[in-house]
This record gives C-alpha cells, structure tokens and sequence, in this order.
C-alpha cells in the first residue's frame, strides 16, 4: 500500500466558519465576526463592528457549535482518523489580553475533542486561523504591535496545557505566507488583523507583523513542547507552486524569485532562520525592521517537526522587461496557465503540481509532510428526491489522491495525512458565501440564509468512506 498504518484519513475546517455562536459562552468578537458577506466576484468587508442593515454570516455559519455531535457521526460513519479545526481565540481569550482564559470556552473544546476522541478521531488543532480577537486589532493594531507575541505564547499555553493529553497534532499560523500578497488587505486583516492605514508602507508592514508572528510561533513550540514533549507541532503553509510561462531563462527566474518570496516563512518555520534572498531584498528596500537578538535566538530554537499545507491550485507568472530586479507582485505578476481547467471562481484545478509539491518541500525540508486543506468549490444541486450527485469533486479528489500516491510510491514523501478542506459546507472564509460547496456533507442553508440547517449526505460521502475504509487503494 502507498500510504502506512494508521495514515491519518480526514477532514478540515476552521472555527469561525462553521461554529456559529458567535456571542455564546463568553466568547468575545474576532475579526471575522465583522465582515460581511460578499459573493462569488465579491470580496467581503470589515466593518470593524457589527453594524444594522449588514449579514455577517459567521455569526451563526453552519451552528456547529450546538450540532456538532451529529456532526461528528457524520464523521465517523465515513470512518475520519482525524478531524482539522481550529480553536477560536476569543473563545479562550474574549478580548486577547486578558491574564485569565474564559473557562466555558475552553469547556466547549473539551466536549469537542472528547466527543471526537470517543469516535476514534484524533483533534488536529490550529491555533490561529482567520479569527484573532477583535480587540487586539482595536486596542493593539494587530500584529503591527510586538504586544501580540505575548498575548499569542499565553493563548497557546493554556491550550496545550488544558488539552495536552487530548491534541497530539498542532500548527500555530494558518496559511502565514497568504500575506505575500500584501497589496490586498484582506490578506492582512485576516492573517495578522491589520488595517492598513493611508500612506503606510504596507510591505514593509507586513514583514515587520510577518516576524513577529513567526517569533510568536517558535516560542509557542517552545513551550508546548515542555509541556508536552510527544506533541507534534507543525507549521500550516499555503502551497501554490509558481511555474514559469516558458522556458525563457527570465520567466525561469522570475518563477524562482516568486517562489523564494512566496515561501521564505517556511524557511523560518523549519530551519530557523531568514534565507539571504529576504535578507538582501530588506537591504535594496532599506527596511529597518524591529528584530532583536532574542527573536533570532528564538527562530533557531522555535522550529516545527512537520510542514501541514494547503494546496489548491498552482499559479504561473512571466518576467516583465520593466521589473529589473525579478520582484514579486502577486496583484500584478500571475498569468493565466492554458495547460489546466479553472474552478467556478478561477482556481486553476492542478492535480500534478499537488506532486510537484510534495516533492518541492521534501526536497527545500526534509520534512514530514501533512495535507491539511484541498478541495474544490462548487455549486450543488439537491435533486428532487433529496441527492446530490457530486461527481466533478469525486474527480478532483481522485485525481489528486492518485498524484498524491505517486509522490509517496515513487518519490520517497513522508506523509503523514490529508484532511480535504470543508468536509462538510461552511461558510467561505473569502466570499461570505454558502453556494460555495465543498463538503462531502451539505448544509441546507444558501447565500439568501434560508434553509433548515439539516445536513444530508453527498455522492462523494460514500465515495470518501470507501477510500478510507482500503486505505487510498479503491479510488474507482
């Protein structure tokens, strides 16, 4: 078989997508409990508090929160080793300053984790994902302010003292790197809850929150694993290979520089320090960042015991004569690949490159890999007598599982699992929207917030159960 004993089959999500509960057990807002739904060509916006006359569809999502232990038979039925969320900071923390954890938060995550521990599904735990509190953003400006780094290690601390004997697996940041393409603010409000303020150098701004979090990450390893040495703690990167259009030796280059920028903070993350390329371009841009000697000693003594990355789809850029020094814009840079399809929202569908992945971070790490989000968007429809016939998502994950076995038969990868992104219909932490499917589980609940809320089983549920149930080898 490609894949080992006890390969950990599941499925991934994040808090504030579909817990709801936004205002229950003492949890306090984050950012996302302000922002409000857009649509399939419409980014959402942060209203920085909730205001009348606007729908924020995190606040009640998809009501994980009071429905979950259905939820997690659902789960076990399909026979889930393991199942991704993330904890809500201000579940723990209301306001992310405070000295003292708000206890019935962290009562909901213990019921949580027994109950899926109960079915036989291991917790795999994020730490931040899209969801920092509020104000910390208000009172604090968000990772802008070095603050954060004490507040985060606190956060993280009572979470892997409280469920040390329940969380083996653990990532600190979710999809750190999306920030490289700081020119869109969502990337930063939603990564480091910044708002850019006018006439900000909003690079600089980002490498200076970028070097905090990360600081704040190698620390956080740091304790957890003293309190719990066997923990595994990862970091979670999004993973979009970046092809050069040709072979003309400029688009190779201009490929390579993409990809120095768009995955330097995994460098940080595993070998625990800044790679020359970043160091030399902070020097042609005369960045005077806020970085100490403790912060590099914590780097080097911070670093993870696994890489957990998404990956969606690839991207492809070209050199453009007027950019002499080969910088990476992702606003500006990407191009159109011709050689593969696109999603109903452009995600150009790659199942190779999910390969070429796998080899790029073994071959840069040397590493155990984790495949903690990849999936396919898309619109569902309830036929009369209640199924859905999701055919194209069982053809994503076929083909995708099938490069995914490749990279382990034939190219040596250490894998330790794949937990496919929205297992069951959440709301789209980029649109606000529900249509968006990407669930072997669907909700009824639409764009409009109509629907009962009950969940019904799709085509691919059945399909997922069996390629679990063989270990990856029937993906007929």
């Amino acid at each position: 078989m490609a894949f080992k004993e006890g390969f950990l089959w599941g499925g991934a999500v994040a808090a504030h997508q579909l817990e709801g509960g936004y205002n229950e057990g003492g949890k306090g807002l984050s950012v996302m409990d302000v922002a409000t739904k857009g649509g399939p060509h419409t980014r959402r916006r942060y209203t920085g508090d909730i205001l009348p006359g606007e729908s924020y569809p995190n606040h009640e999502a998809i009501d994980f929160y009071h429905r979950y232990h259905g939820d997690i038979e659902l789960f076990a039925e399909m026979g889930f080793k393991c199942f991704r969320t993330s904890i809500a900071w201000s579940r723990i923390f209301p306001e992310g300053d405070e000295l003292e954890p708000n206890e019935e938060g962290l009562k909901f995550y213990d019921d949580l984790f027994d109950d899926l521990i109960a079915h036989g599904i291991q917790p795999v735990i994020t730490l931040s994902h899209f969801e920092m509190p509020l104000m910390l953003t208000k009172r604090y400006g968000g990772w802008r302010n070095r603050k954060c780094i004490e507040f985060f290690v606190r956060f993280a601390k009572v979470c892997f003292e409280r469920y040390k004997d329940k969380v083996t697996y653990w990532m600190t940041f979710n999809e750190i790197n999306n920030q490289t393409n700081y020119k869109d603010s969502w990337s930063l409000l939603t990564n480091s809850g910044i708002i850019v303020e006018e006439g900000e150098d909003c690079e600089k701004l980002m490498y200076q929150s970028v070097h905090y979090e990360l600081v704040a990450s190698a620390l956080a390893v740091q304790e957890g694993k003293k309190i719990n040495p066997d923990f595994k703690i990862g970091c979670m990167i999004a993973m979009t290979p970046i092809y050069p259009a040709t072979c003309k030796p400029e688009d190779i280059l201009m490929a390579h520089k993409a990809m120095e920028r768009r995955f330097f903070f995994t460098t940080v993350h595993v070998r625990g320090y800044y790679p020359e390329c970043i160091q030399a371009l902070w020097a042609r841009r005369g960045f005077d960042l806020d970085i100490t000697d403790d912060d590099l000693a914590a780097l080097a003594a911070g670093t993870v015991d696994y890489i957990g990355f998404s990956y969606y789809m690839s991207f492809c850029t070209e050199w453009n004569p007027e950019n002499p020094h080969f910088d990476y814009d992702e606003t500006r840079d990407l191009i159109r690949n011709k050689y593969v399809k696109a999603s109903d929202w452009g995600w150009q569908i790659d199942p190779v490159g999910l390969r070429y992945s796998m080899n790029w971070f073994t071959d840069m790490y040397h590493l155990p890999l984790f495949i903690v989000e990849n999936g396919l968007g898309a619109y569902d429809k309830v036929e009369e007598d209640g199924s859905i016939h999701d055919d194209y998502r069982i053809d994503y994950f076929r083909d995708h599982i099938t490069q995914m076995k490749l990279a382990v038969e034939e190219d040596g990868v250490d894998l330790i699992g794949y937990t496919p992104w929205g297992c069951i219909d959440l709301v789209s932490a980029s649109t606000g929207e529900m249509d968006k499917r990407y669930g072997f589980i669907y909700v009824d609940k639409n764009n409009n917030d109509e629907g009962t809320l009950e969940r019904s089983k799709k085509d691919s549920f059945y399909w997922y159960k069996k390629v679990i149930a063989t270990n990856g080898e029937d993906l007929a």
